[in-house]
């Protein structure tokens, strides 16, 4: 690997770490803001969607500053799995086939920054916590 590479990849966990919680964090932005573009139908707060959208938003926000970011990346991680297995495995195994790549990236990539940490751009690491 060039050394470029090396030395950046702890830079570069930070931004993958805050360009995928902003992505995630606008799922949760369209449940409860209606933004870019209002939803069909509403979000019930205490309804599946209601529950996975103010953890989209909460831990959207809490990833994208780097707060606590070994936990609410691992609770995320656990939300995407549900979410495949409920939303999207039982229209046939293949994630491309029935919709659940986001899902299953998500899954993975908030699993791997729940083992990884938060990376030097993060309030966890400025806390002495990453």
């Amino acid at each position: 690997m060039p050394t470029f590479l090396a030395a950046a990849s702890k830079h570069l966990l930070s931004v993958l770490r805050i360009i995928t919680a902003f992505l995630f964090m606008m799922h949760g932005v369209q449940k409860y803001l209606g933004f870019p573009a209002p939803r069909a139908n509403p979000t019930v707060w205490y309804s599946l969607s209601g529950i996975a959208g103010l953890m989209e938003l909460i831990g959207g926000v809490l990833l994208l500053f780097g707060v606590f970011t070994r936990p609410v990346a691992f609770l995320l991680s656990g939300e995407m799995a549900f979410a495949y297995f409920i939303g999207h495995a039982g229209r046939g195994f293949w994630p491309l086939l029935n919709g659940g790549e986001l899902a299953v990236l998500y899954c993975f990539v908030f699993l791997f920054i729940a083992a990884a940490g938060a990376g030097p751009w993060s309030i966890d690491h400025a806390r002495g916590r990453a």
